[in-house]
């Protein structure tokens, strides 16, 4: 059955607009440029999504510019239940920023028939002055809008889905020899795709996002230049080009140089100047020293970053999603989360690996509660660790974000499923409270603890090899990371999902502390029911990952739903403590009820997680890959009994939520204006139209030189 958006999906509008009226004249241009910037970038997201998602873009943009949506609604024929669905899928579409899911990886298609689609393209304002450009675009776009074949239901590679990140042709092993060759050459695979020639034998095209298109050196900070040429790997070539999405990264770089004029302080425009060398080269050094600046740049009253950052929809788990924010700090929210840096030191000691396997020196990061202004991506996450640099990281420091104004969201929510009557009012009451403290201690201690050993291009070990031993069993360490080598080259498929799986068991470990607690103002009863809630959540959420599970090709499609599925089955193997039984509920219908027994959550919970966390650590310390991809295949294995209950899940599951982003412009008198939606699909889409170009012609260009690479349908 091909997925669909339910017109019951919950939209929430990012609440931002007292802290940005309390911003300077010259902080709300800092911050409207660094949006603008952040949403042409975030255009780059529909290239790296599927092929057809950028026509669909460029249509809907024309369909629902030149008239209100109620006006199109009387022009077209629509029922109002075809209407709803078809708002629904563009605002869907605007937020996921193509049409596969951004949480979740899943094709959604539109619920009204493809022909009254095609109506209400013709009934558009546009049409009557651009009646052939929509028409090719219409052509160009909607079989594939509408197909979901095997292969189209999900994102991945060759044969079990797809991607745009590689060309069709190219396969995991095809993507394993480029990684190589990557390593090899000391190059990043960030902000690069890669793309089999049809026309050359044994020949891929590595290709990096940058404004410049040649090798010819733009400036004497570029170190790319001397990289973009034919290279002989193993008996292949490999043809390193750049200047993908070259004009988008134009648009980027152009409104980064007018947030500048705007900066308060050097670190922020060196941070820009480290941000713009990078779209423009290419380079990935360029984006890490713009990232070193942002670091040092303490308790900005604006924060953002930019880049490509996330490896979550890569299927090869290597290659960066585009990402773009901007917010404003929350001082009072703020102060918290600062209380938990100061303490870190302290806590750090708590967790379950012995000291050698802990950073040599904890770098005190900022950590903030921000408002979203803007943030351009497939999705919007309730908390940021970054930047994924592995150096920076260890060696010089991170910042964390807990995004205030979208946790807060989560406070609607009246009812939740799979839970009995008495945890509901507690868990509706203390979820977002419970969560915000997981959020802290995930982002700040889970992501930031934790270190890799290595060795340097001398052959210098970062830990003394005659004294460090593997916890478990005394032996000596006999594996590391050498010269080159980083978390996720080595981890690469499961990389993504085992990180976020180790800092949420740092988190639910952690929060057994009262002295972590008393820094959220939770002491007493209050703290207890806090703990509950949060372990509680994290076992609901392991059985409501199953959504994201795909039994025909026994693959996972989200990283996060993958770790707390992990968690679940962590904390069944105790005895008596979490229990799942099918029920029938009071529709006639399955369901499923669990329970846990709080009282083990401080015993044998505890150890359980102690225990499996330090496994987790010990095997990213150590860079033992093969050992850590084992035990994580075995606990995310999903047994028939769990399979059965995966079809109550579905049947069972509540749309997730969309947001409506405010929109800012700036006035005639230079002054910028704050313009809000309303909380409705149609709010989504009238924000979308603002803020993108009715035609974008470089969109469509950077769409139609590559196309190709995708034959349809896919074979």
């Amino acid at each position: 059955m091909a997925e669909i958006v339910s017109p019951l999906t919950p939209v929430s509008k990012l609440e931002c607009k007292a802290a940005f009226d309390n911003l300077s004249g010259d902080e709300k241009l800092y911050a409207h440029y660094l949006s603008r910037a952040a949403f042409e970038g975030g255009l780059i997201v529909l290239l790296q999504t599927s092929p057809e998602s950028a026509p669909i873009f460029l249509l809907l943009q024309a369909v629902f510019s030149g008239q209100s949506t109620q006006e199109l609604k009387s022009a077209s024929d629509c029922t109002d239940d075809e209407w709803k669905a078809l708002v629904t899928y563009a605002a869907a579409f605007y937020c996921n920023m193509g049409n596969y899911k951004g949480f979740g990886d899943t094709k959604f298609i539109p619920d009204l028939p493809k022909e009254k689609f095609h109506s209400v393209v013709q009934a558009c304002s546009s049409y009557k002055t651009s009646e052939t450009r929509l028409g090719k675009l219409w052509q160009s776009c909607c079989d594939a809008m509408y197909s979901v074949t095997e292969r189209e239901k999900q994102l991945g590679m060759k044969d079990i889905g797809i991607t745009t990140y590689y060309s069709a042709n190219c396969t995991t092993e095809d993507a394993e020899f480029v990684k190589d060759f990557m390593t090899e050459k000391n190059l990043s695979p960030y902000n690069t795709r890669v793309f089999q020639r049809t026309d050359i034998d044994d020949t891929y095209e590595l290709r990096l996002a940058s404004v410049a298109d040649k090798a010819d050196p733009v400036g004497s900070e570029d170190d790319v230049a001397c990289l973009v040429s034919t290279h002989s790997f193993r008996g292949k070539t490999i043809i390193i080009t750049r200047g993908d999405y070259a004009q988008l990264m134009g648009r980027i770089v152009d409104n980064l140089r007018l947030a500048k004029k705007y900066a308060s302080n050097d670190n922020e425009r060196s941070m820009l100047d480290g941000y713009i060398n990078s779209f423009t080269t290419g380079s990935i050094n360029a984006h890490k020293n713009g990232s070193r600046h942002w670091i040092k740049d303490k308790g900005p009253i604006i924060e953002t970053y930019i880049g490509f950052i996330e490896s979550y929809r890569d299927p090869f788990g290597q290659r960066g999603e585009f990402e773009g924010f901007v917010a404003m700090v929350n001082k009072e929210m703020s102060k918290k989360f600062t209380n938990l840096v100061s303490a870190a030191e302290q806590l750090l000691p708590l967790l379950p690996w012995p000291q050698e396997f802990e950073k040599d020196k904890f770098l005190r990061p900022d950590f903030t509660s921000l408002d979203v202004l803007s943030f351009a991506s497939s999705g919007i996450p309730v908390g940021i660790n970054i930047p994924n640099y592995d150096d920076i990281r260890q060696n010089e420091g991170f910042k964390n974000v807990s995004l205030g104004n979208v946790l807060a969201a989560g406070s609607q929510d009246k009812w939740v499923s799979f839970l009995g009557d008495q945890d509901q009012e507690l868990y509706c009451k203390l979820k977002v409270p419970a969560f915000e403290v997981q959020v802290g201690l995930h982002e700040l201690l889970g992501h930031g603890s934790g270190k890799l050993f290595r060795q340097d291009e001398n052959g210098q070990l970062n830990f003394d090899l005659a004294k460090v031993t593997i916890p478990e069993n005394g032996q000596k360490v006999n594996s590391w990371y050498h010269h080159g080598d980083t978390y996720d080259s080595k981890f690469s498929l499961i990389s993504s999902s085992y990180e976020e799986c180790r800092a949420e068991c740092v988190g639910l470990h952690l929060c057994l502390s009262h002295d972590v607690l008393s820094v959220f103002s939770y002491h007493g009863d209050a703290a207890d029911d806090i703990i509950y809630i949060n372990w509680l959540n994290m076992a609901r959420a392991g059985l409501m990952g199953l959504e994201y599970y795909t039994p025909e090709h026994n693959n996972w499609r989200q990283a996060h739903m993958q770790a707390r599925y992990v968690i679940l089955q962590v904390l069944l193997e105790v005895d008596d403590f979490v229990k799942i039984t099918e029920i029938t509920a009071s529709d006639g219908q399955p369901d499923l009820l669990l329970r846990m027994d709080r009282q083990k959550i401080a015993t044998s919970g505890k150890a359980a997680i102690a225990s499996f966390l330090q496994k987790l650590q010990v095997f990213k310390s150590t860079c033992d890959a093969e050992a850590a991809t084992a035990l994580y295949k075995r606990y995310c294995s999903v047994s028939d009994e769990f399979l059965k209950m995966r079809s109550i899940v579905l049947a069972r599951k509540i749309p997730r939520r969309m947001f409506v982003q405010p929109h800012t412009k700036v006035l005639e008198d230079g002054f910028v204006q704050l313009v809000e939606f309303d909380a409705s699909a149609e709010g989504i889409i009238q924000s979308s139209v603002a803020r993108w170009l009715e035609y974008d012609e470089q969109l469509e260009s950077e769409w139609l030189r590559d196309v190709h690479h995708w034959p349809y349908p896919p074979s």
